[in-house]
C-alpha cells in the first residue's frame, strides 16, 4: 500500500508541476508514517530516479538545441526552431515556471529529511541512497544556474501552501554555485570509499557520478563565474579520481545489448512496456522514408522507423562529421532523393532530404516495429577524459594526451596521421570544443560547451546568436511568475 501511496502522489506532483514553486502541494510523505519503513524509504528513491527521468528531454533541449548542431533539412515540420534560432525575450518564455524542477527538488528534499528516520539494515545502504540523491540534487541546481542564472533556492520539503511564506526571490549565481558544491561535497562524504554501483546498474547515480559532476560545475565556476586557477585544480583532481569506468571500443558503445557497457557512468533507464527515450523524432516515418537511399545509394525500403523526422543536424554538423577515417561519421545516416553515391557530404545537395539520428535507434520487436528503449547517457567516461583536458587546458597544460585517447578509439586501425599536437592555449580549446562536437551529438552537451569555454566561442560558433545579445545566455522567465510572486525580477537584459 505504502508503495502505491507514494506512486499516486507523484502522479499528483506530475499534475501540479505546471503550477509556480509557491503552488506545489502539501508533503503526505512526511504523515501517517510512511518514512517509517526501509521499504518506503526504497520505494522513495525509486520515485525520484523515475521522476529525474521525466526531465531528461527537458535537460536534452537546454543542453544542445540553441548550439549549432541541429536546425538542417526535416522530413516533417521541425521541433524547437524557436530555440534553434535563439529567439528568446520576456515573451517567448522556452521553460516557464523554472521547467518544473521544482516539483524534483521537492522530493528530494523531502527524502534528504526524512530518509534517515527510516530503520535500516545495513546503514551503509541508506549512505549510498543518500549520496545518490544529494548528487542529484547537486545536478538539477547546476542544470538551473546555467539556465537562469540567478534561481530560487529551497532545501526544505514543502510542508504547507502558504502562498506568501513559500514566495522566494532569485538568489545570486554565486549562492547558488555554493549550494551545488556544498551538496557535491556532502554526496561524496555519504559515498565515501564506495565506489559501487546500486544494484550493480549505471541507470542510478554514483560516486563517479558526483565526480564527473564536481569536475564540470567546477570548470564552470572557474571559467563562467571567474573561479579561475583554484576552480580549474579542483576540476582536475575530481577527474582524475573516477574509477571503474573506461573507453570502450566504439562498435560496443551503442544499442540496447551494449547498455551496461564501462563507459556509461550514469543513465536514463529506458525499457518496454515502461518508458521509452524521445528519439524517434530523430528517425522519421516508414511512408516518407521508404523511398529515399542513404549516401551509398542503398534504398530504405526495408529499412523500419516508427518516429517522425522533427531534427535534422546542421550542414556545419554534417561536415565536420566528414572524415571519412572517422568511425563518429556514422552517427548519422544520410538520406537522398535518388540512388547516386554522395560521399562525400556536400552542403546545399537538393537530393539530401534529411539525416537520421544513429545512436540511439532502438531495436526492432517480434511484431517488426522500433522500440525506442535506449538507455541514454548523461555522463560518460569519454566525456570525463575530454572534460580533464579541458582543465589542463584552463591551467596552461597539455592536454593533447587526453585528446588523442578519444581520438584513438574513434579511428581504431586508422589512428596514425590524426594524433592531436599541444598548440596554443586558443587552439587546444578550439580542438577541445571540436573533439566534444563531434563526440557528444544528441547527449545535451554541446551548447554547455560553448558557454563554458568563454571568450567568444559562443558567438562564434552559433550563427543565431550575436555578442550584442549576451544577455540571452540565460533563459527568460515568464509574465506569469513575475506575476504571481512580487519577489522575483526578469532576468537581466530582458526589461
Amino acid at each position: 500500500m505504502k508503495k502505491i501511496k507514494y506512486i499516486a502522489l507523484l502522479l499528483v506532483a506530475t499534475i501540479l508541476s505546471s503550477c509556480e514553486l509557491d503552488m506545489q502541494p502539501e508533503s503526505e510523505l512526511t504523515y501517517n508514517g510512511f518514512w517509517d519503513t526501509e521499504e518506503a524509504a526504497r520505494a522513495a528513491h525509486i520515485g525520484i530516479q523515475s521522476k529525474f527521468r521525466d526531465y531528461a528531454y527537458t535537460l536534452w533541449q537546454m543542453g544542445e538545441l540553441r548550439s549549432d548542431v541541429w536546425g538542417g533539412k526535416t522530413i516533417e515540420s521541425p521541433f524547437g526552431q524557436s530555440l534553434i534560432d535563439n529567439n528568446i525575450s520576456s515573451t517567448i518564455v522556452h521553460f516557464d515556471e523554472w521547467a518544473n524542477f521544482y516539483g524534483l527538488i521537492h522530493y528530494i528534499n523531502d527524502f534528504i529529511a526524512n530518509a534517515p528516520k527510516a530503520p535500516f539494515k545495513d546503514e551503509a545502504e541508506l549512505n549510498h541512497l543518500l549520496g545518490q540523491v544529494y548528487g542529484l540534487r547537486a545536478q538539477v541546481y547546476y542544470t538551473m544556474l546555467k539556465a537562469w542564472g540567478d534561481v530560487p533556492i529551497s532545501t526544505e520539503p514543502l510542508l504547507e501552501v502558504n502562498l506568501e511564506e513559500l514566495k522566494k526571490p532569485r538568489a545570486p549565481k554565486a549562492e547558488v554555485m555554493s549550494l551545488i558544491k556544498d551538496d557535491i561535497e556532502t554526496s561524496l562524504e555519504y559515498f565515501g570509499s564506495d565506489n559501487s554501483k546500486w544494484n550493480g546498474k549505471n541507470v542510478y547515480w554514483s560516486k563517479a557520478a558526483t565526480l564527473a559532476l564536481k569536475g564540470d560545475v567546477y570548470l564552470w565556476a572557474g571559467k563562467v563565474l571567474g573561479g579561475g586557477n583554484a576552480d580549474f585544480e579542483t576540476a582536475k583532481a575530481a577527474l582524475t579520481q573516477i574509477s571503474g569506468h573506461q573507453l570502450v571500443a566504439y562498435e560496443e558503445l551503442w544499442g540496447e545489448s551494449n547498455e551496461d557497457n564501462n563507459e556509461f557512468i550514469f543513465a536514463f533507464d529506458y525499457q518496454q512496456d515502461q518508458a521509452g527515450n524521445f528519439y524517434g523524432d530523430f528517425t522519421g516515418r516508414m511512408l516518407d522514408i521508404k523511398s529515399l537511399f542513404d549516401e551509398t545509394a542503398t534504398s530504405m525500403e526495408d529499412f523500419v522507423v516508427n518516429g517522425a523526422s522533427r531534427f535534422g543536424p546542421s550542414d556545419k554538423t554534417n561536415l565536420i562529421l566528414e572524415d571519412l577515417d572517422d568511425m563518429r561519421r556514422g552517427t548519422f545516416i544520410r538520406l537522398y532523393s535518388d540512388s547516386a553515391n554522395y560521399i562525400p557530404f556536400t552542403a546545399n545537395n537538393p537530393s539530401y532530404q534529411t539525416s537520421i539520428l544513429n545512436k540511439f535507434l532502438g531495436v526492432i520487436g517480434e511484431d517488426g516495429s522500433r522500440f525506442n528503449n535506449n538507455n541514454v547517457p548523461l555522463y560518460r567516461y569519454a566525456d570525463v577524459i575530454l572534460l580533464l583536458a579541458e582543465a589542463k587546458n584552463n591551467l596552461g597544460e597539455d592536454p593533447s594526451a587526453e585528446i588523442n585517447l578519444v581520438r584513438e578509439r574513434a579511428y581504431g586501425d586508422n589512428y596514425s596521421g590524426h594524433e592531436y599536437v599541444n598548440g596554443t592555449k586558443a587552439e587546444n580549446a578550439k580542438a577541445i570544443l571540436d573533439e566534444r562536437y563531434k563526440e557528444f551529438i544528441g547527449e545535451g552537451k554541446r551548447w554547455w560547451d560553448l558557454v563554458r569555454a568563454g571568450e567568444t566561442y559562443v558567438f562564434d560558433e552559433v550563427a543565431s546568436l550575436d555578442a550584442s545579445e549576451a544577455y540571452k545566455i540565460y533563459y527568460s522567465i515568464s509574465e506569469s511568475m513575475l506575476a504571481a510572486d512580487d519577489q522575483l525580477k526578469q532576468t537581466e537584459g530582458y526589461n
